[in-house]
This record gives C-alpha cells, sequence and structure tokens, in this order.
C-alpha cells in the first residue's frame, strides 16, 4: 500500500489563458504597477513639500490623490498573482519598470508640481490602454475590468489638475 504523501502539490493553474498569455499580461501589469507606485511616491512627495498661495487646497488634493494611488497598487498586485507570477515589489523593479520619472530631488513650485502630475496620470493611463489589446486577445476581462477603472481615475485626475493651470 502506498503512503499518501504529506505534500500536496498545488494544481496547474486552469483559468482559461495560456500560460505565454498571463505571462505576458502580468508582464504589462508590472509596468502598470510601477507607473502607479512610481506616481504615488511623486504625489506623496508633493504632499509634503507643496508651498505657496494654494498650499491648503493642493495638500488637501495630494492627499486624496496618493491615497487612491495606494489604494490602487494591491489590485494590481493581487491580479498578477492571480495571473500566477510574483508582482514586482522593490525600488530597482519599479525603477527599470516605470514609464515615468521619479519625483525631482528638488521640489518644484506648486505649478510645476502640477504639471509633473498631469504628466504622470497620462503616463500611467497611456501604460494601462496599452495593455488592452492583450487583454482581449487572452480574454482575460478582470484585467480589462481593472485597466478601465483605473484609466477613468488617470484621465479625470489629469483633467482636474490641468484645469488649474488654465487661465
Amino acid at each position: 500500500m502506498a503512503k499518501a504523501s504529506s505534500k500536496t502539490a498545488a494544481p496547474r493553474i486552469n483559468i482559461g489563458i495560456s500560460e505565454k498569455d498571463r505571462a505576458a499580461m502580468a508582464q504589462g501589469l508590472s509596468r502598470l504597477l510601477a507607473d502607479t507606485y512610481t506616481l504615488y511616491l511623486t504625489t506623496h512627495n508633493f504632499h509634503w513639500n507643496v508651498t505657496g498661495p494654494m498650499f491648503n487646497t493642493l495638500h488637501t488634493m495630494f492627499m486624496a490623490q496618493y491615497t487612491e494611488l495606494w489604494n490602487a497598487v494591491d489590485p494590481v498586485a493581487e491580479r498578477i498573482r492571480s495571473l500566477g507570477h510574483f508582482a514586482p515589489g522593490s525600488y530597482a523593479q519599479f525603477g527599470q519598470l516605470a514609464s515615468l520619472p521619479d519625483a525631482p530631488s528638488e521640489p518644484p513650485k506648486a505649478a510645476e508640481m502640477i504639471r509633473i502630475l498631469v504628466e504622470g496620470h497620462e503616463a500611467v493611463a497611456r501604460t494601462a490602454r496599452s495593455l488592452f489589446p492583450l487583454a482581449d486577445k487572452a480574454s482575460d476581462e478582470p484585467t480589462a475590468d481593472l485597466l478601465t477603472q483605473r484609466l477613468t481615475i488617470h484621465e479625470q485626475t489629469a483633467w482636474m489638475l490641468r484645469s488649474l493651470l488654465e487661465d
């Protein structure tokens, strides 16, 4: 009689998306995670360091924005894990994967902070949008849904920030 193994192997992932497509989607979502985290850090930096006549307004606005970004990283990372891959989680990895630059080492003036954040939100939107063809090809509706949610937030935030720069 064979002894039962005390260690049971986990079954292979079989969610209807090929390993190749899951790997490609996880790589794309890793770029989105890196962009989101980089924008979170920049926004938090600006929250701490903003000065000038719009201080209170921007300080409060940046807090709402960095809080939203902080809450966004977990669903992106968890989607990567659901696809069977590890989520990046180090500054080195994020630096290699992100499409937007790190925050300036010297805090800029408030208007420049706003401009940088507009560009950051638009960059994250472009990264999210670039993943739709792969999500469509793989019939990965949960990822497509996540991307749609992220696009809505980033495009709206970019519009609101840009409105502050108009005369």
